[in-house]
């Protein structure tokens, strides 16, 4: 019998104060695509990136058909046939994308980079496995979707047989999540084995043929789709039942907090992006905004926080005119923000938790004296803060840096929920979270809506938004092109809006719209 393309046996890593892997043993096959699935830091990407030779494990062995080996570096990983793509992509934006593919394995003569020797092979390469590009497109011009591909295209290039994907979905709308399976299910035809960390269940379902479950840094079982379900997977996952559906009671809708009218923003271009909306967040009421990523969504919510520029309209807080105030009187005014990019606008990641615990709060009390930190009140919050919401550290010293994606994301909630808004503005508040996370999060957001906070919710998964939200703005080209009450829109019917219907909703093909919500976090 044939040896496994990739076996792990008993690879353990410590870290300090932290037993990031146990033990653990797995195998992968040829031609299989296989869910490491696991909470926010059961180990999944740790164990990883032993494989890949960003981390050296402290004991166990790695093999690739059967013969035992050494991985010291990405390089040495890369000769074996090993490729990673990144949940945070590890391209150079301002390189084209034929730049970017062949760095550090440039086609070469006499010294000399072949540049069209380079273009050519990365047009037969995207040939070969389906993955259209542009070799001279510039990197930071494409979407999050392609800047993917190309990642993908960066280890296919060097040999790549197994295909790692660390959280390959958590910054891509739902149609970039199709056309991801698309690909991995081309690339396992053409005999690529395939490993994609996830916590993200219907994915799992949808796509891998087997499933390895990892808690607290140990394997604690194996099973396939065909054998479960997402309640199973998930009982496994986090050692308990979980909640799919919170309860929520009927809105207590009553005063405005956010008033919003005729507002027009510009992007980075200085094209507009928000086109005249106007709405209002009332306490007690939970607002969503609901979008295909690109429709404005960014610059509006950048706009209310302070942290853009407004060309017209007014931004109206609790009655006051906020249209022009900096973030710092916003916060002051009762508005808290959940940034939907974590590391740019989130956290400053070489930071330690407790400061960032009390970012936008630092210069007041109870953490500052005149002008001073008082270090143990912040460290008595921090520690506090990080309990409350589970963020997995052995210590609030530990550098935000060093965190997982999802235990980054509840430090950015913990912080910011933390301060008792009167305003919340979550913007994609569970990208990266796995299911008990999300389970909390989603409780979290309702109890400031029944404690008769304004809550505004700007998700794409259409399932969260049904889910929390009392009413249902949609946007589309930088307009609100519907209001929907709870209960009251099918995602066919949001899907209609969302990709620009207009007046009297026809018949048209659910199925597509559907299919175009695959990827949507249970």
């Amino acid at each position: 019998m044939a040896p496994p393309l990739m076996e792990l046996r008993d690879i353990t890593k410590r870290f300090p104060g932290v037993l990031a892997n146990d033990s653990v043993s797995l195998s992968i096959e040829p031609g299989e695509i296989v869910a490491l699935l696991g909470e926010n830091g059961a180990g999944k990407s740790t164990l990883m990136n032993v494989v890949y030779g960003l981390l050296s494990a402290d004991k166990g062995e790695v093999r690739i058909e059967g013969d035992a080996v050494h991985i010291r570096s990405p390089r040495q990983a890369i000769d074996l046939g090993i490729g990673m793509v990144h949940q945070h992509f590890m391209l150079v934006p301002p390189l084209t994308v034929t730049e970017n593919i062949v760095l550090g394995n440039e086609p070469a003569h006499a010294g000399v980079i072949d540049f069209s020797q380079a273009r050519e092979a990365v047009r037969d390469i995207s040939k070969r496995y389906g993955l259209a590009v542009d070799p001279d497109a510039v990197v930071q011009d494409l979407s999050v979707g392609m800047q993917q591909r190309v990642e993908i295209l960066k280890a296919l290039y060097r040999g790549a047989r197994i295909l790692i994907l660390d959280e390959p979905t958590a910054v891509l709308t739902p149609q970039e999540v199709k056309g991801l399976f698309e690909v991995v299910r081309s690339l396992v035809t053409e005999g690529l084995s395939v490993v994609f960390i996830t916590h993200k269940l219907e994915e799992v379902m949808g796509l891998a043929d087997r499933v390895v479950v990892m808690r607290d840094g140990r394997v604690v079982g194996e099973t396939r789709p065909s054998e479960t379900d997402m309640a199973g997977l998930a009982r496994m996952m986090v050692g308990r039942e979980v909640v799919f559906r919170v309860e929520k009671k009927a809105s207590g809708r009553g005063d405005t907090i956010l008033e919003v009218d005729d507002l027009k923003v510009l992007d980075e271009r200085g094209l507009e992006a928000v086109k005249g909306v106007s709405f209002e967040v009332c306490t007690g009421e939970i607002v969503a905004l609901a979008g295909v990523g690109g429709n404005g969504q960014t610059e509006l919510v950048e706009a209310l926080t302070g942290l853009r520029e407004a060309v017209g309209g007014t931004i109206s807080l609790k009655g006051k005119d906020f249209t022009h105030a900096a973030a710092r009187e916003i916060i002051a005014a009762g508005l808290s923000h959940v940034p939907e990019d974590r590391h740019r606008r989130g956290l400053v990641l070489d930071f330690d938790l407790s400061e960032n615990v009390i970012l936008g709060d630092h210069r007041r009390a109870p953490f500052a004296r005149h002008g001073v930190l008082d270090f143990a009140a912040v460290t008595d919050v921090a520690r506090k803060r990080i309990a409350d919401y589970d963020v997995r550290t052995p210590s609030e010293r530990v550098k935000a840096s060093a965190l997982s994606g999802g235990n980054q994301q509840k430090l950015v909630l913990a912080r910011e929920l933390g301060r008792d808004p009167d305003l919340l503005v979550a913007a994609q508040p569970t990208r990266g979270l796995d299911v008990g996370a999300i389970e909390f999060v989603h409780s979290q957001i309702l109890a400031e809506r029944d404690r008769g906070k304004a809550v505004l919710l700007v998700s794409l998964e259409l399932e969260e938004i049904q889910i929390l939200a009392d009413r249902i703005l949609v946007i589309f080209e930088g307009r609100i092109v519907k209001e929907f009450a709870a209960g009251e829109a099918s995602d066919e019917d949001l899907g209609y809006y969302m990709t620009g219907g207009s007046g009297e909703k026809l018949a048209f093909d659910a199925e597509e719209v559907r299919s175009a919500d695959d990827g949507v976090d249970a």
